[in-house]
């Protein structure tokens, strides 16, 4: 087993596009969510028995939590799960809450890996997603993390923002680099249904921009991040050499791994599972000692289909000899496969069938080509 994810279900304030589980009014339940998930992390030891390579606490805001919170969570799953002696321990931080004392704290529980959400460096930005955190924030933390000793260090930037120019965009990147991150995360704003920025759109009070726009910025992000040194892994994750995110890979390679916590996604070949997106119900649950998640068992279609999806976003693409394990491509799908390498898509190697530079941009669509239905 590679992973290991934490869902910490609380944020200060909500994101105008953000459609993640969480919730800003947890105080009074704090102390019984943090005692449910150190109950979960236990009862499921045993599940997957190989090291963990990566722990990850993601969210909503972990970096909400104290000290004694993130020990007490760390410590549990310390003593229950067999550790990697390299594992990467990764904590979501705001810029708001990357202080010189939590850094510290943060990298003394064991900590070694920051993925901080900055998003965009305009202030008028962060005032209409409603972040957390202003521009000044956005400039510093990364320096200070630095200082306090943490060398790696990603970021989350978003490209396809209403009124967002070229060259903006251009310097939020050079920003980031200069600060010397080793890792970006790079997402497209999109429209999520139920969010306060959908209900902008609708009344016409934002914008997105045009989809020529959103490819521009795309393809400098691509080109900018590989000329100092970055290499895209997957079709929004950048990293310097030997530093790819080893929690971001196992989703994107199959690799197994267990999600607690309210909303959180557990994964092993062929099964998946998923906690309830309720925070009382997953507290009730362990109280009264219920089910508080479902599961599947993917079909041999849903698991062909997966290897594409999941396979064909990433620079090591989907391996020929997993294919031959299904077995191998229909005629149909050598055809769609040829097309594909005709029209400068996809490329195909010794051992495996991988994107081209141009074909990231339709990474999805591709790999939906070659599903198959029950």
């Amino acid at each position: 087993m590679s992973g290991f994810y934490v869902h910490v279900p609380f944020c200060k304030k909500k994101c105008s596009y953000c459609d993640f589980h969480f919730s800003t009014r947890f105080e009074g339940y704090r102390e019984e969510m943090i005692a449910s998930i150190g109950q979960e992390i236990i009862e499921r030891k045993g599940e997957y028995p190989s090291p963990l390579k990566s722990i990850y606490f993601g969210g909503g805001t972990p970096s909400l939590l104290t000290s004694k919170e993130l020990s007490f969570l760390i410590k549990t799953i310390q003593e229950n799960y067999i550790i990697d002696s390299s594992v990467e321990v990764t904590l979501e931080a705001n810029p708001e809450d990357v202080s010189l004392e939590n850094l510290l704290l943060w990298a003394n529980i064991g900590f070694n890996r920051l993925s901080v959400g900055l998003q965009s460096f305009k202030g008028i930005d962060l005032k209409w997603m409603n972040r957390g955190h202003s521009a000044q924030e956005a400039l510093s933390c990364i320096g200070l993390a630095k200082s306090a000793g943490f060398n790696d260090i990603s970021v989350d930037l978003m490209y396809g923002l209403p009124g967002l120019k070229k060259e903006e965009w251009v310097t939020h990147l050079k920003t980031v680099i200069n600060a010397g991150v080793s890792h970006v995360s790079a997402y497209c704003l999109t429209v999520e249904k139920g969010t306060l920025l959908s209900a902008e759109v609708k009344k016409g009070k934002r914008s997105i921009p045009e989809d020529d726009i959103i490819e521009e910025q795309y393809l400098l992000l691509v080109s900018f991040l590989k000329e100092n040194g970055f290499d895209q892994y997957e079709v929004s994750n950048f990293a310097k050499k030997e530093r790819y995110s080893k929690h971001n890979s196992s989703y994107w390679k199959g690799i197994s791994y267990i999600g607690v916590g309210p909303s959180a996604h557990s994964f092993k070949e062929g099964y998946r599972r998923w906690n309830v997106s309720n925070n009382s119900l997953y507290i009730k649950a362990f109280k009264e000692k219920k089910l508080y998640h479902e599961e599947e068992f993917l079909s041999h279609e849903e698991k062909w289909n997966e290897l594409f999806l999941t396979g064909l976003r990433t620079k090591w693409g989907v391996s020929k000899s997993q294919i031959t394990s299904f077995g191998g491509l229909t005629k149909k799908e050598r055809a769609v496969l040829n097309q594909y390498i005709l029209d400068g898509k996809l490329e195909e190697g010794p051992t495996q069938i991988v994107l081209s530079d141009s074909g990231f941009l339709f990474a999805d669509a591709i790999a939906k080509d070659f599903f198959r239905v029950s």
